[in-house]
């Protein structure tokens, strides 16, 4: 049989994502799966009820490249009303996808070789992976224990002629955190007067927790500006199967983002768009009932993990909770990881995943968006430890 051809890697550092490894260890091995970040609960019913009018209706061909009006109104709406900016429903709004592409392709509308992205981390796994596949070269600032906040000195230091984006999440994927008014008002300090483009992650917008304000770029006039602001209907939903999100941008880099969208996705799920549209309006009250509805799985989940060894971390918003297992173990994270999830039936995501040289630290993030009765039985495993 011929050899096929060599094909130098593009990503030669980068493997099957740990969110894979670890749920399929869980699998395996029978464990409860606090690995990867996925919601137990079923979608809202009327939601489902409109799902189910939609494929009976004459909408199974291509949606409009930039989605279905409806739903882009619907967010424009929700928008405006939780931020106080009007975004224009035909120029402003696309969706896509999910946020992963949103993100992606937001990185190659903006990136060109030789670009720098400053990034923070722990990093979400796709955000160094498309800069690079796009020629950029990625700046890491590092967000330190405890509390996970930006030094901005460190982020001003980074900066350079070249530098093209700064990608920011918040709240915070893996670690729980969540920016501030001072920190907005930090980073349009050190983006005035510059050509620098902002790429904003707040799919877990909704979940912010002790009375805190979820500070979207949208709030800040000058940073929304030159932002790219990503949310996502899987989170909020409970549907992160569906793959749809959507992206916000000022008309200018709107029209970049849909050009690179065309090409990589052009539309999205048509049915579903349609059923969103329809319960936007119908219930718009669903996503504010979120903070308290996770607030009560977290308090439940770290109430549950009080008699254990783990010296849990603070969670300000998003739906995962780190926890250090120093009084537990010497491991690495990811060899800790590995043997929770064989021995002891409990899989979690090791810190180290989020850091592109690693962290030293022995921390682990679990994932409370799950059942009371999943919560509970997993803690009481880890109790045992």
């Amino acid at each position: 049989m011929p050899r096929p051809p060599t094909l130098p890697s593009r990503l030669p550092r980068v493997g099957t994502t740990i969110f894979t490894i670890m749920s399929r260890l869980a699998a395996e091995h029978g464990a409860i799966n606090l690995s990867q970040g996925f919601p137990d609960f079923a979608p809202p019913q009327l939601l489902l009820e409109q799902l189910h009018h939609h494929l009976a209706q004459d909408c199974h061909q291509y949606a409009p490249l930039a989605g279905v009006p409806a739903l882009r109104e619907a967010i424009a709406a929700k928008v405006a009303a939780l931020y106080g900016r009007q975004y224009d429903a035909e120029t402003e709004v696309t969706i896509t996808a999910g946020g992963t592409q949103a993100l992606t392709t937001a990185i190659m509308a903006c990136v060109r070789p030789g670009d720098e992205v400053v990034v923070f981390a722990p990093v979400y796994d796709s955000y160094i992976p498309a800069i690079e596949l796009n020629g950029g070269v990625v700046r890491v600032a590092t967000l330190r224990a405890p509390h996970y906040r930006p030094d901005w000195n460190e982020v001003r230091a980074l900066l350079s002629p070249r530098t093209r984006l700064i990608l920011l999440n918040t709240p915070h994927n893996p670690t729980g955190s969540i920016w501030s008014a001072a920190d907005m008002e930090a980073l349009a300090a050190l983006v005035r007067g510059t050509d620098i483009l902002l790429l904003a992650d707040e799919v877990y917008e909704h979940m912010v927790y002790d009375g805190a304000r979820h500070e979207s770029l949208a709030l800040y006039p000058d940073l929304a500006a030159r932002a790219f602001i990503v949310s996502s209907f899987g989170k909020t939903y409970h549907i992160t199967g569906w793959k749809i999100a959507y992206c916000l941008a000022p008309a200018p880099l709107m029209a970049e983002f849909r050009k690179a969208h065309q090409f990589n996705v052009f539309c999205v799920f048509h049915p579903a768009q349609r059923a969103l549209a329809d319960f936007m309006v119908a219930d718009p009250g669903f996503a504010l009932g979120l903070a308290a509805f996770y607030q009560a799985r977290r308090d439940f989940f770290r109430t549950a993990l009080s008699g254990s060894r783990l010296a849990l971390l603070p969670c300000a918003g998003s739906y995962f909770q780190l926890a250090d297992y120093s009084a537990l173990s010497d491991e690495p994270d990811t060899e800790f990881a590995r043997r929770l999830t064989i021995e002891h039936g409990v899989a979690a995501i090791p810190l180290s995943a989020f850091h592109p040289e690693g962290t030293g630290q022995r921390i682990v993030r679990f994932c409370f968006a799950k059942h009371e009765d999943t919560l509970s039985r997993a803690a009481e495993r880890l109790c045992r430890l």
